[in-house]
């Protein structure tokens, strides 16, 4: 359990009830620098929100190499495949400095959704609004990606 949910950037306007509800669900789960938070491929149980810390965020395509994708700090969320149902995590993540999160486990989140409509609503829209602007970002990685390899295709 995690007693300073409501004291978390994502939550900080939530209404005590439903902070509450979510308190329970949470854990704690810290590592060190180099450790691996989620691998490609594995079973997606948790989504992580970083307290302290910093994260690289990869994916490896089947024909290629690693290819770091963004970096997640404090106050962002990784582990995303745990909540949308995805039976693996499509990326990876390794901690790049010691890393302080909180977790819950994707089935638990989803289950609270189901039998507290109001507070999943409410949950789900904090955590939509958390993680939208990385899309830009991360196209824009990707974009630079293949120009490079267009490029080099050609000579």
């Amino acid at each position: 359990m995690f007693s300073d949910l409501n004291l978390v950037l994502a939550f900080e306007d939530l209404s005590n009830e439903y902070v509450d509800l979510l308190k329970p669900l949470f854990e704690p789960f810290s590592c060190y620098a180099g450790a691996i938070v989620l691998q490609q491929g594995a079973p997606a149980e948790y989504l992580y929100l970083i307290l302290k810390g910093t994260v690289d965020i990869s994916f490896k395509p089947h024909d290629g190499n690693p290819i770091t994708i963004s970096h997640v700090k404090q106050d962002d969320w990784l582990g995303w495949s745990a909540v949308v149902g995805s039976e693996k995590y499509t990326s990876s993540a390794l901690a790049i400095e010691k890393l302080e999160t909180i977790r819950i486990h994707g089935n638990e989140l989803r289950k609270l959704c189901i039998e507290q409509p109001e507070a999943g609503k409410a949950v789900l829209e904090r955590l939509a609004n958390n993680v939208s602007y990385r899309w830009k970002d991360a196209h824009k990685q990707v974009r630079s990606i293949l120009a490079k390899g267009m490029k080099n295709k050609k000579n």
